[in-house]
């Protein structure tokens, strides 16, 4: 396949049989591996018709850059648009600044087109922003914010944490824990659509495909949390008991406690009810920009808003 980067580059769709490619050049850009099937599961997106949406390049046999979508379903003006996010673009060092990332990213678009993908979103970080605007003429529609809950002076996790024994340790005793407050069976519907915005359409397939990262469902005072416990206790989302907001706030600091977590973290669209609820009580930091991708017809992207649970790394 031709390529701007060059003859020497072959581009590969990526397929269930070359993924074990992604784990490997993630090892070498980041120098550390990630899980076993890891990226097996994050794009396996079967439950929206369409899964392995991206490429691969390499020169010889060495994965050299990828980039890839996440297809879902995205509810707006009650059309449900098959949509897709903006995931990894990894470049290996050794082949930077040779045009592989606009490469993959423009093959990529033309495959989400030919598969009927309108709409494509991301959160890329300050470093790839400039690039997803204005090589690819991505649109910048808003900034979400972080806000940030203290919970102790002290963690114990940080510090134990990094003793090959005790680390195995407190994964079994964070495994004992949590296992008293995962609810299996219940599911965190997305807050924006209360607010009248559109959203991610989380369904039960949408619930059993996010398993390729550690979250759990919970209650505290009357409202239902999805969140993920790491060295930080990330909100995902709330289906929130408004008068009871102070209580639960109380009992998230209360399991961060038991964790040996220091902090508690929310991201959110301005003007959602979750977003107002948490602004009058903590303070926050921009953190994700909104970006959009019109593949089809035009739509009204300032419609849709998002929380941390939609962010891939979630």
């Amino acid at each position: 396949m031709s390529n701007q980067a060059g003859n020497k580059y072959r581009i590969e769709r990526l397929g269930a049989s070359n993924i074990p490619a992604v784990a490997q050049l993630h090892t070498a850009v980041y120098g550390r591996a990630v899980v076993p099937g890891f990226f097996q599961k994050k794009y396996a997106t079967a439950f929206t018709g369409v899964e392995y949406t991206g490429y691969i390049a390499y020169q010889n046999d060495q994965p050299t850059a990828f980039y890839a979508v996440i297809p879902c379903y995205i509810i707006c003006n009650d059309e449900l648009i098959l949509s897709a996010q903006s995931a990894d673009t990894m470049t290996h060092p050794g082949h930077r600044n040779k045009g592989l990332f606009v490469e993959l990213a423009l093959t990529t678009f033309q495959l989400c087109k030919e598969l009927g993908i309108k709409l494509l979103f991301g959160f890329p970080n300050q470093n790839s922003l400039p690039g997803f605007v204005n090589k690819l003429g991505w649109q910048t529609a808003h900034t979400m914010d972080c806000f940030i809950i203290h919970t102790s002076s002290f963690s114990w996790k940080a510090t134990a944490g990094k003793i090959p024994v005790i680390k195995t340790l407190l994964g079994n005793y964070k495994e004992r824990v949590l296992k008293k407050y995962r609810d299996n069976n219940s599911r965190v519907s997305n807050s924006v659509h209360n607010d009248g915005y559109g959203g991610v359409y989380r369904d039960d397939a949408c619930f059993a495909y996010k398993t390729y990262t550690d979250t759990f469902v919970t209650h505290a005072a009357g409202s239902t949390l999805w969140l993920k416990a790491n060295s930080i206790l990330l909100i995902g989302d709330v289906n929130v008991n408004a008068d009871s907001f102070d209580d639960m706030i109380y009992e998230l600091k209360k399991l961060a406690g038991k964790l040996g977590i220091k902090q508690i973290h929310f991201h959110a669209s301005p003007g959602t009810t979750l977003h107002g609820l948490f602004a009058m009580r903590f303070n926050s930091i921009p953190s994700f920009p909104v970006i959009f991708k019109l593949l089809g017809e035009d739509m009204q992207t300032d419609k849709i808003k998002f929380t941390s649970a939609d962010v891939d790394t979630f």
